[in-house]
């Protein structure tokens, strides 16, 4: 610093050194782009600031801060408002961005050595007196004396910018960046002036231009090549940001673009004819799927609509399968529960939706929602005599017993798998676990089962999906069958140790009650090489368990009945696989070559009903071991029976199958008086827990808890009402509807 003790006085400072060697030359340079002078040298610049500290240090009445602070703040002024706003406002639309932005960075360079001359304003005189920093009302006054009256020019100018970009022009961008950092600067460590002069109104402009493109889109393109456009814009918006608006503005500016293009049209694209979202899933468009989900997931509550629409179209796919299999009932006039079409039409259309929720849909838990809504109301829906629970069984039975459907390791654990899929849409899996126990029990004791490694995967399944409970029962039939297999072997030894001559091949299963369906047992008169053997095993089960009683099913029971035939020069011999009844019954004719209904049903004292399926397997079937006059495919008491001495047949061994005693309305019959235990059960365990309850409440709890099985409400409060009568409950004397448990 100079140490000249000279006091020095405002306007020699101001207009001999100041002005002339300093303000004058940066102004010069300034309106002359520099030329020939890019800055001050240290000489320049250390001499002006040496004349601005002196005349802020002199002591009063000589020291200027006061009347230097206003100087600077009156150049800048004047030069603003005499030379760069006339400068700026000569500009058309055209050009005036390009004018700003260069003035801006000439004020820019004029503020700052404006700061560096009155420095020591900065640092004393401003913090003293508390006022704005140089550099802050050098931008302050820019913006007050220019940016504040060409604002709405160069905001229009900016806007027109962008729009020609969205129409594929070529603009400069690096112009439209430099415009976008003065709003910022400007602003002063805020983003007001960016926001409230220029984002605004940037969302009112995109939301009239893509307004405007939606509304030609949609006339123009089909629903993919319109989601192609929009994610091509939304992109371009985003690289738009990137480039040159302030990231704070990709937000809204997405959110704009969204809103006019997808939300706003959102349910005209998809429900477009011929091209809307139901279009895409019967054509199998992938990719458009693909697209308009992450489209429509970007918009809130997008998704919802396009959801419901594809629930509609699996489930409308789904009752064409269910009015195929309709069809094919009435035009052969038969049902059966044996339909593996629709069973298989079923699992494809599972797999393809399957596949594509998690391929083009995400996994996402609103299209899961929709697609198990969807196959719970077509697998539900049920058609003819059998209900989907029968046909689903019965498939399986088909896949895992011998002579069934043909199929590697692989595909049955996959069939498998997929099946049990479609089970848990079932709303009576009760009724499928009665009905999938009945068949298993078949293929167990008749040994039809291909293989017990298939029977117990399936059984896993099956717990995993509804709980040990669920397949108690038949895991006990499995177990039951393992230790039996030691128990015959233990009781051939006990007749080989005992030298027992039993005459026929016996081997007996044990059957635990609990595990096994419930059949009716049928008393037939044995033949006597039978009845010994049964007696025998019955003298040996006793003297080897304790506290066990033994009921024969004969009906359960099979045999091997070997059948000679003698005619002419040649001997022909058979193997028939018959039940245990059928064998009685063919054994008759081993002394007697006719026989009338009422002699057989004599010598074996069996219930019409019974004897009536026996002989229709024996006579009326591929097979006639007899010869029933008179001819017919009924069985009647008058007919009579004779040994049939020209059957023939090319194979050794014949199995003859037999209709089942079991009638199935029993099955369903079975269902019902559980379902009536588990709903009381149900209402107990709740009121016990909660003592008092009211009607609804009680209801909607009971609903909950029953899963294997959906209850009309009018059964729920059928229950609640014998439950009453019972003393398990009453109701509140206080309270109407409510209920009160009873200790």
């Amino acid at each position: 610093m100079s140490n000249n003790t000279t006091t020095i006085s405002l306007d020699e400072g101001w207009e001999n050194e100041i002005k002339p060697k300093a303000i004058d030359v940066l102004e010069d340079m300034l309106n002359n782009d520099f030329n020939g002078k890019k800055k001050f040298s240290n000489e320049e610049y250390i001499h002006t600031y040496t004349t601005c500290y002196n005349m802020c240090v002199q002591r009063a009445p000589y020291n200027y801060s006061e009347q230097l602070y206003k100087r600077h703040g009156e150049t800048i002024e004047n030069y603003l408002t005499n030379t760069v706003l006339p400068a700026i406002n000569s500009k058309n639309n055209d050009f005036i961005l390009t004018e700003l932005v260069h003035r801006w960075g000439n004020h820019k360079i004029m503020n700052m050595w404006m700061r560096k001359f009155f420095m020591y304003l900065d640092r004393y005189y401003v913090n003293h007196e508390n006022l704005p920093a140089l550099e802050d009302s050098g931008v302050t006054k820019f913006k007050t004396i220019v940016y504040d009256v060409v604002k709405e020019r160069v905001v229009d100018a900016l806007l027109q910018e962008i729009d020609r970009e969205r129409e594929n022009a070529v603009i400069d961008r690096q112009r439209v960046r430099d415009c976008i950092s003065l709003l910022e600067d400007i602003g002063m460590a805020t983003l007001d002036v960016y926001t409230n002069d220029f984002e605004e109104q940037l969302l009112e402009s995109t939301t009239r231009y893509y307004r405007n493109k939606a509304a030609a889109w949609l006339e123009s393109e089909s629903t993919p090549s319109y989601l192609i456009s929009t994610e091509q814009a939304l992109e371009e918006e985003k690289n738009r940001v990137d480039q040159y608006l302030n990231k704070s503005t990709k937000e809204c500016l997405l959110r704009v673009v969204e809103t006019e293009l997808l939300k706003t049209p959102g349910q005209q694209l998809l429900e477009k004819e011929g091209s809307g979202c139901r279009a895409l899933l019967a054509n199998n468009r992938l990719d458009d799927l693909s697209r308009m989900f992450r489209l429509f997931g970007q918009v809130p509550d997008g998704l919802d609509p396009m959801a419901g629409l594809v629930r509609q179209h699996i489930e409308d796919e789904g009752m064409g399968i269910v009015s195929a299999r309709k069809a094919r009932i009435e035009e052969s006039e038969r049902d059966s529960a044996q339909d593996p079409i629709f069973v298989k039409a079923l699992l494809n259309l599972h797999i393809k939706y399957t596949q594509l929720m998690q391929e083009q849909f995400g996994g996402h838990s609103l299209f899961q929602k929709a697609m198990k809504e969807a196959f719970v109301s077509v697998v539900n829906r049920d058609v003819g005599k059998y209900k989907t629970a029968d046909l689903l069984s019965s498939y399986c039975d088909r896949i895992l017993k011998t002579g069934g459907e043909k199929m590697s390791d692989e595909m049955v654990e996959e069939n498998l798998s997929k099946l049990v899929q479609l089970f848990g849409y079932l709303t009576e899996k009760d009724l499928f676990a009665e009905i999938y126990r009945n068949q298993l029990s078949k293929r167990l004791l008749h040994q039809r089962s291909a293989s017990d490694d298939w029977e117990r995967t399936m059984i896993t399944k099956l717990k995993i999906a509804c709980g040990a409970q669920f397949t108690s029962k038949m895991e006990g039939m499995l177990n039951d069958l393992n230790i039996g297999g030691d128990a015959s072997e233990a009781f051939a030894a006990h007749l080989r140790e005992g030298q027992i001559d039993t005459a026929l091949d016996i081997s007996v299963q044990v059957l635990t009650t609990g595990y096994w369906p419930s059949h009716t047992a049928v008393d037939i008169a044995l033949p006597p090489e039978m009845a010994r053997c049964v007696n025998i095993f019955a003298e040996y089960y006793v003297e080897t368990t304790s506290h066990r009683r033994l009921q024969w099913m004969h009906a359960l029971g099979n045999a091997t009945v070997k059948a000679t035939y003698t005619g002419g020069s040649r001997t022909k011999s058979y193997d028939f696989e018959v039940t245990t009844l059928q064998a009685v019954a063919i054994k008759l004719f081993n002394t007697n070559d006719t026989m009338s209904f009422g002699e057989i049903k004599e010598a074996l004292n069996a219930d019409d009903v019974v004897l009536k399926r026996i002989l229709h397997s024996l006579s009326c079937t591929k097979h006639k071991v007899l010869r029933k006059t008179p001819k017919s495919n009924s069985i009647k008491p008058t007919d009579s029976f004779a040994y049939n001495a020209a059957f023939t047949s090319p194979k050794k061994r014949i199995t003859i199958p037999m209709a089942s005693l079991e009638d199935s309305h029993n099955q369903a019959k079975r269902v019902e008086e559980d379902r009536t235990f588990a709903i009381e059960a149900a209402i107990v365990r709740i009121m016990k827990a909660r003592k008092s309850l009211a009607h609804q409440a009680l209801v909607a709890e009971v609903l909950s808890q029953l899963v294997l099985f959906r209850p009309n409400p009018r059964t729920v409060k059928r229950r609640i009402e014998a439950l009453i009568e019972r003393e398990y409950l009453e109701r509140d004397p206080d309270q109407s509807g409510v209920y009160r448990y009873l200790a």
